[in-house]
């Protein structure tokens, strides 16, 4: 990063703690234990399969768009050919999790190795895996949470007729759902359709950073197609369809017998504006109903926001009168991904001109912390390269604001915390403190919006293993479990967030700090740091 660029972040990140010293504070309890918590509410962890299965080329999967992604070097020349191995080793893993103490393990299917071409036969490999992991996983007495779409589509839908951004991919999808519900819903419960398609539309097709890889000037990083001022509106409106039909498939043909729950998980941050002046706060309101909304208002009242529709105009989808009912209510439960905050500044001239992206017709300027997620967003001077940063600012208040909104503003929805978790610089060591500060951090707002009667159900770390993150490769972790790239057998050893985090789960009481040491595998009191 050259010192312009340098010099800007440092005094946008100062602007955030002068506005704000808040943000660095620690809230809820000092101290807890998941008994404090309601009977039911359930505590996990997750991966999802491009970054943990790895046997990329093993027993008849094809490649996903991932797979194109990273092969072309767009994740730090990482790839998810081997991965953890999850594949291979999920006995093993599953043992971890026991050891820990985890209720529940959030995962997704692989479509391409379930559906190899993206419609048509089933391949048994592929079915016999996922049947094996499932019935790991209930034989010890572990709640499966599955994913059906976590970014991994098929290439060769991608290829046919450019996957979300058709209404093919609505059928598509549904049958996808359909072998699903029919050979794994008898054991699980809990469905979630879509991961975060916000992030997913704004990464894929308007900054073109995440696969498909779709762009268009002057926005996004050197894609070769794409339209950034249409096809993230198109992208949603296709996601929250398929969802919608999704969810009928299996209220009509599967929910009675099978008693489980169809959700669809959200990307949100706690929103702060940057002055009290009214454009600031306007403009918080406007990013909520942006980042939030955009999903969360169909969900809940069959459209979307009115800010959305003044801004982008006609190049908003429309839902018919149909489509709205089918899409409003189609949710069980919601899920939230929640890692930070930020912070945002009225720009209501980017409104003035042409072409627009979502960030110009939003017209705020985001100020954000440093992570690795943030990256999704390139609102700061110059795109700051977020890949040289890696902690994330413990910033639990905004998980609560969030917690607070939806029961505010959409009807205090059933909600499970799908991720949350403290990234760090990967193989550093395994005395991650750090890990131990947010996540006890979060889990006491948590607790406190619960109390204040939140309709949160369960809290999700991420990750249980450190896995392929998606963005930088092997370059950081957010995992409880260290996973040694150099060992053959890709040895897995515990850190101190995973003792913490099943002293908790066992019931003990917790703080900030480790405290006394739960024998996990190798112990990581005797482990050497990596």
């Amino acid at each position: 990063m050259n010192e312009r660029r340098t010099k800007m972040f440092l005094l946008g990140f100062l602007l955030i703690l002068a506005v704000q010293p808040a943000l660095t504070a620690v809230f809820g309890a000092d101290t807890y234990s998941r008994y404090d918590f309601p009977p039911g509410f359930v505590f996990g962890s997750g991966t999802s399969a491009y970054q943990v299965e790895g046997a990329a080329n093993e027993d008849g999967r094809t490649p996903s768009v991932w797979d194109t992604f990273t092969h072309a070097g767009f994740a730090n020349g990482a790839t998810g050919d081997v991965a953890c191995d999850g594949y291979h080793k999920y006995k093993e893993d599953v043992q971890l999790m026991v050891e820990t103490g985890l209720d529940a393990y959030k995962f997704s299917i692989s479509w391409s190795r379930l559906i190899p071409h993206g419609r048509g036969p089933v391949n048994p490999k592929g079915l016999q895996y996922y049947n094996n992991l499932i019935d790991e996983l209930i034989k010890n007495g572990i709640q499966p949470h599955v994913t059906l779409y976590h970014f991994d589509l098929p290439q060769e839908l991608e290829d046919e007729y450019g996957s979300w951004l058709s209404r093919k991919i609505i059928e598509d999808f549904t049958a996808y759902a359909d072998v699903c519900f029919r050979e794994f819903g008898d054991r699980v419960r809990y469905w979630s359709t879509v991961n975060e398609p916000n992030i997913y539309a704004i990464g894929g097709y308007d900054q073109g950073i995440v696969p498909p890889k779709r762009c268009s000037p002057p926005f996004g990083f050197n894609c070769t197609k794409g339209n950034s001022s249409s096809e993230p509106y198109l992208v949603v409106h296709n996601a929250l369809l398929a969802h919608a039909s999704v969810a009928k498939l299996y209220r009509e043909k599967y929910k009675v017998k099978q008693q489980g729950f169809i959700g669809l998980s959200i990307y949100g941050f706690g929103i702060y504006p940057f002055t009290n002046s009214t454009e600031d706060l306007i403009a918080a309101q406007r990013a909520k109903d942006f980042f939030v909304g955009w999903l969360l208002h169909p969900l809940i009242y069959g459209d979307y926001p009115r800010v959305m529709k003044q801004n982008v105009g006609s190049r908003l989808p429309a839902f018919t009168p149909l489509e709205s009912k089918q899409v409003k209510g189609s949710a069980d439960f919601l899920g939230l991904i929640y890692y930070t905050s930020i912070t945002v500044k009225d720009k209501s001239s980017s409104l003035d001109g042409e072409p627009r992206d979502f960030n110009r017709d939003m017209a705020v300027e985001l100020i954000r912390p440093v992570s690795i997620d943030s990256l999704m967003f390139s609102f700061t001077a110059d795109n700051v390269n977020t890949s040289q940063y890696y902690e994330i600012p413990i910033m639990p208040e905004g998980l609560q604001q969030v917690l607070e909104y939806f029961k505010q503003v959409y009807g205090n929805p059933p909600l499970l915390i799908y991720e949350n978790g403290q990234q760090t610089r990967r193989n550093t060591t395994l005395q991650d403190t750090e890990r131990i500060s947010y996540i006890h951090a979060h889990i006491g707002v948590v607790l406190d919006s619960v109390r204040n009667g939140s309709n949160t159900i369960g809290y999700f770390t991420w990750s249980f293993l450190d896995v392929l993150e998606l963005l930088d490769g092997y370059e950081s972790s957010f995992g409880h479990y260290y996973v040694d790239l150099d060992d053959p057998e890709l040895k897995r050893y515990p850190k101190l967030s995973a003792n913490w985090y099943a002293r908790f789960l066992r019931g003990k009481s917790v703080g900030p700090e480790p405290g006394a040491l739960i024998e996990i595998g190798n112990n990581p009191s005797t482990a050497n740091s990596k």
